[in-house]
């Protein structure tokens, strides 16, 4: 998380305001007004919750695999099943994910420095912010953007762990008792640039929707509203406008998740199996 969180505060805030119209832009004005801390803002809830989420999407993953070999009679898994299972995965973690990435895309776009400027950050936190979404939305506001998070994630992992493990696969010495390390690298940045690529359209609204009324400024009336008003106003290419940064950003975050968890793997001496596939986290 800490090697591409940076990349995606950036990322939000392209996709949710107007004043930053490209990467270096962002990235420059972000350094210039507020630090480097400024790339790092709402990173603690994530950092704290990422065991919790991690469980959810790695447990249903796993757990739906088993389902899907037992109806065959125990039969390996196969190609659709690892995308299935991948899916059911994505899908459960919103359950849990949820509230943590509003609060983050909310403190990422708070673009006031915390002790310069005279404009005050609304936020002071994480659980300022947590606890003053309750306050003025209700407990129900910590799901704003929800659905196209769900929307996101399902297809997203589908894609991500289909890609990782035909790559892995295809490409994996089988005369070597470890991993080779060129082909998890490979494997998990394509993988997780691949997933990117079916998930930024849904990235797009669901920062937008979670943006929605934090400033006193109500745009959108509901998911199918957001998506009108942006292709009306924008077109359709502004789904696209983060793609870029989404790839840069997930093909080192998944080499390094990738070569961790097949390190732990093989310090702890589990053997691994076709369908063991490490969770990253898409935010």
């Amino acid at each position: 998380m800490a090697v591409g969180y940076p990349l995606d505060t950036v990322k939000v805030r392209i996709q949710t305001q107007k004043q930053f119209t490209g990467i270096w832009q962002c990235a420059t004005t972000t350094f210039s007004k507020e630090g480097v801390s400024g790339f790092y803002k709402g990173m603690a809830l994530p950092v704290t919750t990422i065991a919790l989420t991690s469980s959810v999407t790695f447990g249903v993953y796993r757990n739906f695999l088993h389902c899907l070999s037992q109806l065959r009679g125990g039969g390996p898994n196969t190609r659709p099943d690892v995308a299935m299972a991948g899916m059911a995965g994505g899908i459960a973690q919103t359950s849990v994910m949820a509230p943590g990435d509003l609060v983050k895309v909310r403190l990422q776009c708070q673009t006031e420095a915390k002790r310069r400027g005279p404009v005050k950050p609304k936020y002071r936190g994480p659980i300022h912010c947590l606890l003053s979404i309750v306050k003025e939305e209700g407990v129900r506001g910590l799901y704003r953007g929800a659905l196209p998070l769900m929307l996101r994630d399902g297809p997203s992992y589908a894609t991500y762990f289909t890609v990782y493990s035909s790559i892995r696969g295809a490409l994996a010495d089988k005369d070597k008792a470890g991993p080779d390390w060129g082909v998890v690298m490979l494997a998990g940045g394509v993988a997780g640039a691949t997933a990117w690529a079916f998930g930024t359209p849904m990235d797009v609204i669901k920062a937008r929707i979670q943006m929605d009324g934090a400033r006193d400024v109500k745009r959108y009336t509901g998911f199918l509203h957001c998506v009108r008003e942006t292709v009306r106003t924008e077109g359709a290419q502004v789904f696209y406008r983060s793609l870029g940064i989404n790839c840069l950003r997930a093909f080192p975050s998944n080499m390094v998740v990738f070569m961790t968890y097949e390190l732990l793997t093989d310090f702890l001496k589990v053997p691994p199996q076709p369908e063991d596939i490490p969770y990253v986290v898409m935010d």
